[in-house]
């Protein structure tokens, strides 16, 4: 009788045991999943040859990602003739990705596709000017910023140097995806 009583007893705690523990962990896991998204702010500049040319700025949560693109429709003088025609769009496209915010730092994943246009033109054997877009990609994994501070990447040295400034701070409401 007293080993029947001893296992009933063992079996009632060991149950109650695991009902607490998964009660814990359930506890535990709703409020993760409730935790309010951490939202970034940020701004970046493009610099070309030392002089903004455009700006992309956004909120963004920590863990997501936000895309945008512009565009810049150039015409150029070409040919032997040197008329006007050979428009060019200069499109930028940027993807900027928040990976952790605190206090004390951001960091960002930036993506970057873009369509230059160098300061000078290709001459044909002829002597005709032929403009030739390039196009540059670059990505950074893991930009680390002091909140609030201008940090600069250089993305292209020179023909021509193209630089992006970059800031971001904690922003104080979930951004809208």
């Amino acid at each position: 009788m007293q080993t029947t009583l001893r296992n009933t007893f063992s079996t009632v705690f060991l149950k109650s045991a695991l009902i607490a523990g998964a009660c814990l962990a359930a506890s535990i896991g709703a409020r993760a999943q409730t935790a309010a998204p951490q939202p970034v702010t940020w701004e970046l500049q493009v610099v070309r040859d030392g002089q903004q040319i455009d700006s992309f700025s956004g909120t963004t949560n920590v863990g997501q990602a936000r895309t945008d693109t512009h565009h810049d429709k150039v015409q150029n003088r070409v040919g032997c003739a040197d008329q006007r025609a050979g428009d060019i769009d200069l499109q930028r496209t940027l993807t900027v990705s928040p990976t952790h915010a605190s206090a004390d730092d951001i960091t960002l994943a930036i993506d970057a596709q873009e369509t230059l246009q160098d300061d000078s033109m290709r001459v044909s054997p002829s002597g005709c000017k032929l403009p030739v877009p390039r196009q540059v990609s670059a990505s950074h994994p893991g930009l680390v910023l002091k909140p609030g501070e201008w940090a600069q990447w250089q993305i292209v040295d020179s023909n021509p140097s193209l630089a992006y400034r970059v800031r971001a701070s904690r922003g104080s409401s979930p951004a809208a995806q």
